[in-house]
């Protein structure tokens, strides 16, 4: 397939190259949910679940705990993501990581 461009306007470039990645990240959705439904299928004719070959699949699990603050254990870090204030704070206050591990 080949497509003049240079018969384009800037503008007709630019609505095309949106149209053309808005088709794409569908496409892939698409192809994503089929991979999905037919591994899935595939684990159920072998007598499994995706959670018993891969886990739990992540999305809405937290983190276990890595971190506590001594002086307020209800505030705690897994280690991921942002650090919290009170992480910052203990360490620019001469403690260690591991003074604050669980």
């Amino acid at each position: 397939m080949s497509i003049d461009l240079s018969k384009f306007t800037p503008a007709e470039l630019e609505a095309l190259v949106a149209e053309a990645n808005k088709q794409r990240k569908a496409l892939f959705r698409q192809q994503l949910g089929d991979a999905r439904r037919q591994v899935t299928q595939y684990a159920k004719s072998l007598g499994y679940t995706i959670e018993d070959l891969f886990g739990g699949g992540g999305k809405g699990e937290k983190a276990p705990v890595k971190y506590q603050n001594p002086a307020n254990p209800s505030q705690t870090w897994s280690g991921r993501g942002k650090r919290p204030g009170w992480f910052k704070d203990a360490l620019a206050a001469g403690k260690s990581k591991e003074d604050l591990a669980v």
